[in-house]
Formats: structure tokens, C-alpha cells, sequence
């Protein structure tokens, strides 16, 4: 297996001015997607029942039970919108000391644009020409997969544009109270672990399961797109491999991306930790927490704990953090000494 840094363009900027700028043009792209489809339904006032159906049920008939002003419709999807691209804006513009931290944040700020702009169109596409709203009946699914699916393509491109972290090497010894492993010259070693698990692995199954049986009982045959998007995501956030060797660091998913790597010159420490997911990180998964650290915990225990030139650090939850951790630090000791 290789391990090589993340895709995209590398600068040598000031973390924090990269921040910013990512932070900017990923929020101005998410809410011109949402700005551009609220100016398109607008435009379709005049052929939309007043008032719209703004909600449907959940039955075979999938019947509208929720109305509202196509007014009261635009402006709740614009503050729904708005608040989501702040809170993901501030990870980025805040925490974004990292590559992977910001192109995260600049990804969900476009997703998220993207989806509302796909569920308002859709919603209000299926209404238009009609007299009553009470006759939009939408029994397919397939708008609220597509949702969904749509956005990713802007949200990756976003995520591709922002460029990587410049190179920060460093010649200072690793501390001499951190824990080593003892290898003849010439001696190679690599550590390997693989992690996942936990609640968030359970609470993910679950709700594929709730989806599969939700699109059988309602009929609602495009609903069943979504359970296959959120094995994706699972298998993404859930389960990681985390590998020590020469290099350095590197860590991916099941899937191969999200990844990252942190090269053995730039380590300054590693160390085993424990971590308690909600209370760090807010949930589980590849997480930012708020000091700017990111975390890869799909699951609160044991970790591995690596602090790296220019402030950063990561924390990965897998077992025989110890050994990991030892094992870096001499092979970053190594690197050090040519």
C-alpha cells in the first residue's frame, strides 16, 4: 500500500488565511445554489397553488399533510439554509488548521446548499399547474435521493479545490520521555490496525435497516438509493486502517477516502490517549474538535494520539495505541537522523 497526502494543490499561505478564503468562497457557493433555486421557484409563482403543500405523509398515497405560503415556504428554506452554512463555515474558518479540516467544511457548506436547492425545486417542480395543492402526490422517492446524490458532485469539487498543507518538516528530536520501540540499524518495522465499531457503526446499521423497511411499507421505491448512500457514508466515517511505517502516518477509510497522512518528519510526538467521542468531538466519525484537533473516532476508548509541526494534531481511537504510537516516534527519531 502507498501512502501519499491528500489530493489538491499545495500552498505555503498561513493556515488561518487559508481558512478564511476557503471559508468564503465555499459559503458564497452554498448559498448562491440555494439563492439560484429560491429565484426559480419565484419565478414560478404564478403557476403554484396558493397555498403550496410544504409537507407530505409517509403512507402509500404519500398525501400532502403540511401547507404553507410559497413566501413563508422560501424564506423558512433560506434560514434553514443560512444557519447550516455558518455553523460548518465557522469549523473551517475557526479549526481549520488542517487541509482535511477545511476541505471538510467547504464541502458541507456546497452540500448543503446543494440539497435544499435540489428539495425545493423538486417539491415545488411537481406542483406546478395545479389548482390545489392537496393533488401533489409524490409517491416515488426518487426526488428526496437525488437530494442527496446531486449536491455530492459540487461538494467534492469544493473539497478538491482547497488546497493541501504546505510542507512543515522538522529536524528537533522527538522528546526523549516518549516512548520508542527498540530497533537494530537497518531494522524495518510496520504497524498496521484496523478500527470501527461502536455506537455510531450501530446507530448506522439501524438506520438502513429503518430506511429499507420505510421504502418497502410505503411503496416509495426511490427511498431504497438511500440506504445504499448511507452504507457509503458508514463504511467512509466508520471503519478506518491505520498504518505506521517509514513514511509516517497514514489513515483511510474502508473505501479509501476520506484519508490522510502525516509524514514522519513532521511529527513532533506520538502518544496513546484515551478519548471520549461526544464529549471531545460531538459524535463519531472524522471529526474536528474545538480546539482544532481533528479526530478520527468511531468510537470513544483507546487512541493514538500524534502531534505535528504547525500546531496540528490528530487522535485516531484503535487498539495497541501504545506499540503505534512507539513505533512512530522511533521511525520519526530515524528520520531525523537521516
Amino acid at each position: 500500500m502507498t501512502t501519499t497526502p491528500a489530493p489538491g494543490p499545495r500552498t505555503t499561505e498561513p493556515w488561518k488565511a487559508l481558512a478564511r478564503r476557503s471559508t468564503l468562497w465555499s459559503s458564497a457557493a452554498g448559498l448562491l445554489l440555494l439563492l439560484g433555486s429560491t429565484a426559480v421557484v419565484l419565478s414560478w409563482r404564478n403557476d403554484l397553488p396558493d397555498p403550496i403543500a410544504s409537507h407530505w405523509g409517509t403512507g402509500p398515497s404519500g398525501a400532502p399533510n403540511g401547507f404553507m405560503s410559497l413566501t413563508q415556504w422560501v424564506t423558512t428554506l433560506l434560514a434553514i439554509g443560512a444557519a447550516c452554512i455558518v455553523v460548518f463555515g465557522a469549523i473551517g474558518w475557526f479549526w481549520g488548521k488542517a487541509a482535511m479540516t477545511r476541505r471538510i467544511s467547504a464541502a458541507a457548506t456546497v452540500w448543503i446548499g446543494g440539497l435544499l436547492a435540489v428539495v425545493q425545486m423538486a417539491a415545488l417542480a411537481s406542483q406546478r399547474g395545479l389548482s390545489d395543492a392537496a393533488q401533489a402526490h409524490d409517491t416515488s422517492g426518487w426526488w428526496l435521493a437525488a437530494s442527496y446524490v446531486v449536491p455530492l458532485v459540487p461538494a467534492v469539487a469544493a473539497a478538491v479545490l482547497v488546497p493541501g498543507d504546505a510542507p512543515q518538516s522538522t529536524t528537533a528530536r522527538v522528546p526523549a520521555n516518549a516512548a520508542r520501540v527498540a530497533l537494530a540499524d537497518g531494522e524495518r518495522a510496520v504497524w498496521i490496525r484496523r478500527t470501527g465499531g461502536g455506537p455510531g457503526l450501530r446507530v448506522g446499521a439501524a438506520a438502513i435497516v429503518l430506511m429499507l423497511v420505510l421504502a418497502i411499507l410505503t411503496r416509495m421505491w426511490g427511498l431504497l438509493a438511500v440506504p445504499v448512500l448511507l452504507a457509503v457514508l458508514f463504511a467512509s466515517m466508520m471503519v478506518f486502517e491505520v498504518r505506521v511505517d517509514a513514511t509516517g502516518l497514514a489513515v483511510r477509510s474502508a473505501i479509501g477516502w476520506p484519508r490522510t497522512f502525516i509524514p514522519a518528519d513532521e511529527v513532533v510526538a506520538a502518544s496513546s490517549t484515551t478519548v471520549h467521542s461526544f464529549k471531545e468531538f460531538g459524535g463519531w466519525g472524522w471529526r474536528v474538535g474545538r480546539d482544532g484537533r481533528v479526530g478520527i473516532v468511531p468510537r470513544s476508548g483507546e487512541a493514538l494520539l500524534v502531534e505535528r509541526t504547525g500546531g496540528r494534531s490528530l487522535v485516531v481511537t484503535v487498539d495497541d495505541s501504545e506499540t503505534g504510537a512507539a513505533v512512530l516516534n522511533t521511525l520519526a527519531d530515524r528520520i531525523r537522523n537521516g
